[in-house]
C-alpha cells in the first residue's frame, strides 16, 4: 500500500503514517493540496495528513480540502510530538549560529530558544527538511529542530531531546481513502454543515446532539468561499450510523440545515498518555483494536 504525506522522509507525518501502516510505501509531497491530487488521481492508495495540534490548533487548509475534495476519513491516529535539536555528527554546541526548523516547531520551542538569544531563528519549509538540507549542505553552524526519525533518516546527531515547551503535545491525523468505507469499529463521526442565515440556526443543530446524548468532541468554523461572512461548521461527535440515535441525528440535520457532508465515519484514536492513564471498561472501548483491512480497496 502507499500512502501519501505532506513533508519529507523522517517527518512526524511519515512516522504517523508508518505507526498506522507499518508495511506502507510512503509518497512525500510538498504541499497538503498535492496529498490530495495524488490520492484523487489513483498516485497513492491512501493518504495520511494532520488535522490539529493540541498546542498550535487546527489545520485549516486541511479542513477546507476535506470540504472540498472526495476524500473520507478511514481512521485517525494521535502522535506524541518530541521535538529534538539536531545538527551534524561533526558539529559541536559551540559552532551553532542558527537554527531551522518548520515556523509551528519554532513557536513551540520558544522557551529552549529564548535561552540561546545568539542563534538566528530561521523558519524552514518542514521540520525533517531541515535536518536534511544541514546534512546535505554540510552546515556545521546550524541546527534543526526536528524528529528522533529525521535524526536517523539523515545520519545526523541529536544534541538535545525533548526541547518542546509542553510535553502534552500530540497531532491528530486522519488516514484518507477514495471511497467511504466504514470500519465495523467506528465510533466516531466527522461532517461539515451550513446552517441557514436565521437566528438560532446553529444552536438547533446542535440540540440535535444533545437531545440524543451524543458527546460532540470538537466543532471548527471556517469561512465559505465566495459567500462573505457565511461559515461552515466542522463538527466530530461518537456515534455510529448503524446506531438509532446516530442515524435519526443526521436525518434531523439533514431537515434544518442547507448542506451536510459526512468527511469519515471511523474508530476514535486517543494519546498514548491517555491510553497508559484509562481504566476498566471506558478503556477497552475507547481504545478498540483498529482493524487495518478496511483500509484496503
Amino acid at each position: 500500500m502507499k500512502v501519501a504525506i505532506q513533508g519529507e522522509p523522517g517527518s512526524f507525518s511519515e512516522q504517523a503514517a508508518l505507526n498506522l501502516l507499518p508495511q506502507a510505501r510512503i509518497d512525500c509531497c510538498p504541499s497538503f493540496r498535492e496529498v490530495f491530487a495524488h490520492l484523487a488521481d489513483r498516485v497513492v492508495d491512501r493518504a495520511l495528513i494532520p488535522i490539529e495540534n493540541t498546542l498550535a490548533g487546527s489545520v485549516t487548509e486541511n479542513y477546507d480540502l476535506l470540504r472540498e475534495q472526495n476524500a473520507f476519513i478511514l481512521a485517525e491516529t494521535q502522535l506524541r510530538i518530541e521535538h529534538n535539536l539536531i545538527i551534524h555528527p561533526e558539529s559541536s554546541p559551540k559552532q551553532i549560529r542558527r537554527v531551522l526548523s518548520h515556523p509551528v516547531a519554532l513557536q513551540q520551542c520558544r522557551t529552549f530558544l529564548r535561552k540561546h538569544p545568539d542563534w538566528e531563528v530561521v523558519p524552514f519549509y518542514d521540520t525533517a527538511g531541515s535536518v536534511k538540507a544541514i546534512m546535505a549542505n554540510g552546515w556545521k553552524d546550524a541546527a534543526g529542530i526536528a524528529s528522533r526519525r529525521a535524526a536517523d533518516v539523515y545520519h545526523a546527531r541529536i544534541l538535545q531531546e525533548g526541547i518542546e515547551d509542553n510535553k502534552k503535545n500530540y497531532t491528530r491525523f486522519f488516514l484518507l481513502g477514495r471511497t467511504e468505507t466504514r470500519s465495523k469499529q467506528a465510533d466516531k463521526v466527522s461532517l461539515a454543515l451550513t446552517v441557514r442565515n436565521q437566528p438560532g440556526a446553529l444552536f438547533k443543530c446542535l440540540s440535535v446532539f444533545a437531545l440524543r446524548d451524543l458527546n460532540l468532541t470538537r466543532i471548527e468554523s471556517r469561512p465559505v468561499p465566495g459567500r462573505p461572512w457565511e461559515y461552515c461548521f466542522y463538527i466530530d461527535f461518537m456515534g455510529n450510523p448503524q446506531q438509532a440515535p446516530t442515524r435519526n441525528a443526521l436525518r434531523h440535520l439533514e431537515e434544518i440545515t442547507d448542506s451536510v457532508k459526512i468527511l469519515g465515519v471511523y474508530p476514535s484514536a486517543q494519546s498514548e498518555e491517555s491510553r497508559r492513564s484509562g481504566k476498566g471498561e471506558s478503556k477497552k472501548r475507547a481504545n478498540p483494536k483498529l482493524d487495518v483491512s478496511n483500509f484496503f480497496d
